[in-house]
């Protein structure tokens, strides 16, 4: 009999390769392999499962959504998105307008069109990005990512866009001046390696880019929504930027996204400028209002100090550090065995994710355990191990 895997080789294309497991069903923080399985999720699908797997409200809500109406496009208004848009406002503390897409990716390129619009209206050309930053993979998101493995192929790109290092200020002070439409950092580099900025980094982003007369854009796709410990990393770094960016974790697994302006920057587009026929879907919008009424805060810190510390007390030759914020970390390792952990970890039933070669990113369900987290624990020391020996 065709194995799953040999089927998924024949009908994708091999952008992803063959993904190394295959998964039926999960609940809470645990899922199960199509072979009968049982792992320990530690990723939460790239920092998107915030409730885990089958949480009790997102299936209520998304089950009664999708059974009065499921798609109504953007040219009719229905009560969820309105409620969503709402609910995000009442969580950001500041006016703005929201305009809701599908993805991180397609929320960035809202952001980057309101970006253009502004550059053009005032005069401003280019564009500031961080190296290592990631933004997405579309054409325009792929203009403002610093990671030249996956952009520099798909060169050259119509924007001008000028990256430099990441939590530099200096170097960012020097690269924003008056003829610069936008900056767009993530407060934690992501698919970097959960690298944090030094303290104050971004608010010292704010001053430059309010110095010069640029907008400030936050990349939170994947700090936000409680990952941090936080609503929104933002919140914690005592800034407030024009435009915010969301997806990932908002859906709770179903696919959406949202760009947020503050201020003057929320009413950039005029009728006609954006659109998305599937943004703002009813079902997805459910499934947001579910995350978000259903983030516990308190929890999140609290299993979130807990794994930290955990990982910190960890002595072995291979694990370097502990770096990121809230339930949001990667492993640093001493040497580039990061697909060595991940494959060891998969063994011993734990899913974690080998974002670069010597850093291993952790981001499970904001509902996870105290109990799971210290299994976890419990068992990382011999999958290290494992991976050490090769």
């Amino acid at each position: 009999m065709t194995s799953l895997f040999d089927r998924y080789e024949t009908a994708f294309m091999p952008n992803y390769g063959v993904p190394p497991v295959a998964l039926e069903r999960g609940e809470g923080s645990v899922v199960w392999g199509a072979d009968g399985t049982e792992y320990l999720d530690m990723f939460g699908g790239i920092a998107v499962s915030s409730l885990g797997h089958a949480h009790p409200a997102l299936v209520e809500a998304v089950s009664r959504q999708v059974a009065t109406l499921a798609h109504t496009s953007n040219l009719i208004v229905h009560p969820r998105e309105v409620e969503l848009a709402e609910k995000l406002l009442g969580l950001l503390g500041a006016p703005a307008k929201v305009f809701l897409a599908n993805s991180g990716t397609e929320a960035n390129e809202a952001a980057l069109k309101l970006a253009i619009k502004y550059g053009k209206s005032t005069g401003r050309g280019y564009f500031v990005a961080a190296e290592m930053g990631f933004h997405g993979r579309t054409l325009g998101a792929l203009s403002l990512t610093g990671k030249p493995s996956i952009r520099d192929q798909f060169g050259p790109f119509p924007l001008d866009v000028r990256f430099v290092p990441y939590g530099d200020a200096d170097a960012l002070a020097e690269a924003v001046d008056g003829d610069c439409a936008a900056v767009f950092l993530e407060p934690t580099q992501g698919e970097a390696g959960v690298v944090p900025p030094p303290d104050g980094y971004m608010a010292r982003a704010r001053e430059i880019t309010s110095a010069a007369g640029a907008l400030l854009v936050a990349d939170e796709i994947q700090s936000a929504i409680g990952r941090t410990g936080h609503w929104f990393a933002h919140q914690s770094d005592g800034y407030l930027p024009d435009i915010l960016t969301l997806a990932k974790g908002l859906g709770g697994g179903l696919p959406i996204g949202a760009c947020v302006g503050f201020g003057p920057a929320g009413t950039i587009f005029a009728k006609g400028d954006h659109g998305s026929t599937f943004g703002g879907n009813p079902v997805s919008c459910a499934a947001a209002l579910a995350v978000l009424d259903n983030v516990d805060l308190a929890h999140v810190q609290a299993v979130a100090a807990e794994l930290r510390a955990g990982l910190e007390a960890i002595s072995h030759p291979l694990l370097k550090g502990v770096r990121g914020r809230g339930l949001w970390l990667a492993a640093v390792l001493t040497e580039d065995r990061g697909a060595q952990v991940q494959a060891a970890a998969q063994r011993a039933g734990f899913l974690v994710n080998a974002v670069q070669p010597d850093a291993i990113r952790l981001a499970p369900p904001l509902v996870i355990t105290s109990a799971q987290v210290q299994t976890f624990l419990t068992a990382f020391p011999s999958i290290l191990d494992e991976a050490a020996d090769g």
